[in-house]
């Protein structure tokens, strides 16, 4: 009877702690239209100085075709930057987190428009599909065909590797790991990953605290701590010492320390948690940091 009852209660928790799994992986929320500096909701950086203003005429919306073998939609983008002298700036292609839409991570795309002084390098942001207006299902495989939508587009406007650098936060070290890793139409030349995760196996051990295969959690089988291994390409980390979501200890230095090239470079936070790492560290240190990165 009682290994039966424990049984019972173990079953019970799996189901549940799938279900928390996957929505956390991708807390995706719809919208019927972007609202950038007027958007009224919570969203990280809420207070962001005037300073790191960007200008409605240096802001352009539009939409990409995301094709996958679950399908194509119709997904959202937005460049911070000049779309005359995309051919010859360097850019910065920003893969967000997985909360909400764009409109959330508004004020950090205008920051990344602030890396060396205003428009010194472009900036790509994008909603994955189901995120925002883009249209179509939030899924692992889409996320990384929604990432390379992104870079055909780049492609398109004559940008070359050499002058791009892929971000990726939180969840979107998913993609930036797998596009640097792996095959797509440009290969970044540098990488920067804020708070990664390093698989979705270690979200379900911390999260579960059973000896589960993550398949019982969650459909996604995200490794960014392997896929890692394969990357060589200058590579800065940065990572809250306080980040409840993602442990420093069991994602971010996991990940670090994977690393296969030798031109790295770790910034770890005191007091920092997930979603403040910016602020905490100071506007003006991150962008420094991110400057000397990208100048390197």
């Amino acid at each position: 009877m009682k290994n039966s009852t424990i049984l019972i209660c173990i079953m019970a928790l799996t189901a549940s702690a799938c279900l928390r799994l996957d929505s956390q992986l991708f807390n995706n929320t719809k919208l019927s239209a972007y609202q950038f500096d007027n958007f009224t909701g919570e969203r990280e950086l809420m207070e962001l100085p005037a300073q790191y203003a960007v200008a409605d005429s240096m802001r352009s919306l539009f939409t990409l075709t995301s094709n996958s073998s679950e399908g194509s939609a119709t997904i959202y983008a937005v460049y911070l930057g000049n779309m005359q002298t995309i051919s010859t700036d360097t850019i910065i292609l920003y893969c967000h987190g997985n909360a909400k839409h764009m409109d959330n991570y508004w004020n950090r795309a205008k920051l990344l428009a602030h890396v060396g002084g205003a428009h010194r390098y472009g900036v790509l942001m994008f909603d994955y599909r189901g995120y925002g207006m883009s249209g179509g299902k939030s899924s692992e495989k889409n996320m990384y065909a929604d990432t390379e939508a992104a870079l055909k587009w780049l492609q398109s406007k004559g940008v070359e590797p050499k002058r791009l650098i892929v971000y990726g936060y939180s969840l979107g070290s998913a993609p930036a790991c797998e596009i640097m890793a792996n095959t797509y139409s440009l290969k970044p030349d540098k990488l920067i990953l804020e708070a990664p995760f390093a698989s979705s196996a270690v979200m379900v051990n911390d999260g579960s605290a059973l000896a589960l295969p993550s398949s019982y959690f969650t459909n996604a089988k995200i490794n960014n701590a392997d896929k890692i291994k394969n990357i060589t390409q200058p590579f800065l980390w940065m990572h809250g010492n306080n980040d409840a979501f993602l442990s420093i200890k069991t994602h971010g230095e996991v990940v670090y320390k994977n690393y296969g090239g030798n031109r790295q470079q770790a910034f770890r936070i005191p007091d920092a948690v997930h979603n403040n790492v910016p602020a905490v560290w100071g506007y003006q240190n991150y962008l420094t940091a991110l400057f000397n990165f990208v100048q390197q």
